[in-house]
């Protein structure tokens, strides 16, 4: 709605949040939650090559409106069908470009739109955020542009960032009355965005900050993995002067467990461009983390055929859908070369006679280099998927090798598994065979690093999850209280309980779910192994029930009409009070997975409980340091 000469503002659908747009000599934005301003007037420009800036003197042509009531079915999800109700305002301006915001009732996004004939060359995007009060932050701060966004959360204010660092996103503003969650959606051919802090002085605002267009890289990292930038051009992207640019938002809720449920990020990407009916979500054995190790077998384990033929064995057994052959089985710089123990084809069909495929790592250089022959080759195997890994960036190339992965592993029927990578930007709706992304600071540190606290699993619910599905690869079954955790590559352990690490298989989205630890830890316990095999990967509805970052959360997850329930605390022991309302008029038998009454001291101690429920139940739960709970749910006849 006009206010003015160069004043505009529209509400959400249940008007909770506004925007006000306020044009002078550069384009302006506020937002407004609950009648309180949560961001001041922010400026918005893109600088192009040629001179011109848009934003800079705009006049406007002409402005549209409109008003969208819709549902987007899911291929997977969080949920099968989302409810997508958002008021929307274009402001057409006379340089051939227009910018869109739209206002849903769960947060605000903005974009610009260019009409240029041929190529243009951004310089830069003015993207800003003016708060008008010193606001709590939690942070993935990193210091390069080479990052895989594995490090962890950083709580502070605005005013503590320090001016050389940046944040990657998703970047949480904490505040009592509101979470703000300030992301990107649908990033192609154009890099992804980060966040600095404007100079020292009194005012609070924050900008976007983007990797410059590569132009000179060479190999690096960890065993010669990454392609490193050793010289960047003065511009960030070259790209189509017609097209639609990323989308800045900010998803915006008044309790922290609503953020378990936000999906700005997914409804504003792309619809998919593929078939999608041959994709297959599921749970996998994996073997890295447990560096191979069996017990109890007569044969010597390691990267052979022999030893994926136990996993498959395992996964056949617990039905799961996928078996990883992770670093080892070719040549890391040639994806032709299988090494000498190892027999793709066999194990592939080995695997297809216990209805389990076989997913492969590669690094993903090699695997850019040999896209089509590599492709080609796996689809001949029978391979289901591919982990590509070691990206470690969000330049235009590397965003760009992402989404031509897709194009093409999907002409081929081949599953995307992203790792080393940059937060997910809603490329997994364009491309559905996208079925997971890394991003994350997982399991994986608990091998060589001492500092993955049950606090920064909790945070990370509230944080990069928002993004979209997350890798985390929990499942480890050697457990410890606080104190006692210690390091060891070949028979990792993980901070916290037993339980802690089963809640994340309903807590973390996750539709390439890993099972992290050797086949025969699990073997060991047949009701954890029956957990596994039951507990879904994609879901038909989510609901956050309670949360408070850094401390804890409790997930409600429903996969046609059983539902799951996880939580998740710090190292602070917590008695919780579950309700249950949401379930249908029924009686339901629950089956509670919960930390052992001494799992203050044995962090492996846990019980398994069994009881009738119904929506008017109440659960009291106790929830040890570091601990967690699985529950299931299931209608009695």
């Amino acid at each position: 709605m006009r206010l003015s000469d160069g004043k505009y503002s529209i509400s959400s659908p249940n008007h909770e949040i506004a925007l006000y747009l306020k044009l002078t000599d550069k384009i302006y934005y506020a937002v407004d939650f609950n009648g309180e301003n949560i961001l001041w007037y922010s400026p918005i420009s893109m600088s192009l090559v040629n001179g011109l800036t848009l934003g800079e003197n705009p006049i406007v042509k002409s402005v549209d409106t409109q008003s969208v009531d819709q549902s987007i079915k899911t291929v997977w999800g969080i949920r099968s069908e989302i409810s997508e109700q958002y008021e929307e305002i274009v402001l057409n301006f006379e340089e051939n470009y227009c910018l869109v915001f739209r206002v849903y009732n769960d947060g605000v996004a903005y974009r610009f739109k260019t009409n240029f004939d041929g190529k243009i060359k951004i310089i830069n995007e003015e993207v800003a955020y003016r708060f008008s009060k010193d606001m709590n932050l939690l942070a993935h701060v990193v210091g390069d542009f080479q990052t895989s966004y594995e490090k962890l959360y950083t709580s502070y204010k605005v005013s503590e960032v320090v001016e050389k660092e940046f944040i990657s996103l998703p970047l949480l503003v904490n505040e009592e009355n509101v979470k703000i969650v300030i992301t990107e959606s649908d990033v192609f051919d154009y890099p992804g965005m980060y966040i600095k802090r404007i100079g020292n002085n009194n005012r609070f605002d924050l900008q976007g900050l983007f990797p410059a267009f590569p132009k000179k890289w060479e190999r690096g990292g960890l065993c010669q993995f990454n392609l490193v930038v050793t010289e960047r051009l003065d511009y960030i992207a070259e790209t189509e002067g017609t097209r639609d640019f990323p989308w800045r938002l900010m998803a915006i809720e008044k309790e922290a467990k609503g953020l378990v449920e936000n999906e700005m990020v997914y409804k504003l990407a792309r619809p998919s461009k593929i078939k999608s009916d041959w994709i297959k979500p599921g749970k996998v054995a994996w073997d890295w983390f447990n560096d191979w190790n069996l017990t109890g077998v007569d044969f010597v384990t390691g990267v052979n055929n022999r030893t994926y033929e136990y996993y498959i064995d395992f996964a056949s057994k617990n039905k799961l859908e996928y078996v990883i052959l992770d670093e080892g089985w070719s040549d890391v710089f040639d994806l032709l070369l299988e090494r000498p123990n190892i027999n793709v084809l066999k194990l592939v069909e080995y695997g297809r006679e216990r209805n389990v495929e076989v997913v492969l790592w590669c690094v993903w250089h090699t695997l850019d280099r040999q896209m089509i022959e590599a492709l080609d080759q796996f689809q001949k195997w029978g391979i289901a998927g591919v982990k590509v890994d070691f990206i470690d960036r969000d330049d235009q190339i590397a965003i760009n090798f992402q989404e031509r992965l897709a194009q093409e592993a999907a002409k081929r029927n081949l599953l995307v598994n992203i790792h080393g990578c940059s937060k997910p930007t809603g490329l997994h709706r364009t491309y559905p065979n996208i079925v997971n992304y890394e991003g994350v600071r997982g399991n994986e540190y608990n091998k060589f690093d001492k500092d993955e606290t049950p606090d920064h699993n909790v945070n990370i619910v509230f944080t990069r999850m928002l993004a979209g599905p997350m890798d985390y690869t929990p499942g480890s079954m050697r457990n410890s209280t606080k104190g006692n955790f210690f390091t060891d590559n070949s028979n990792p352990m993980s901070h916290g309980t037993r339980c802690h690490q089963l809640a994340m298989y309903v807590v973390y989205y996750s539709p390439m779910q890993m099972l992290c630890d050797a086949p025969t830890a699990y073997e060991k316990y047949p009701d954890i192994l029956s957990f596994l095999s039951e507990v879904p990967a994609v879901w038909d509805e989510t609901i956050g029930l309670l949360g408070e970052v850094s401390k804890y959360v409790v997930v409600a997850r429903r996969k046609r009409d059983v539902w799951y329930i996880g939580g998740l605390t710090d190292w602070s022991e917590r008695d919780l009070q579950i309700d249950l309302s949401f379930l249908e008029n029924k009686n339901y038998q629950a089956t509670l997975f919960l930390d052992g009454v001494n799992a203050h001291r044995n962090a492996e101690d846990y019980q398994v409980k069994n009881q009738k429920v119904n929506k008017d139940s109440i659960l009291n739960i106790n929830l040890k340091p570091g601990g967690g709970m699985a529950i299931i749910l299931k209608i009695l006849e």
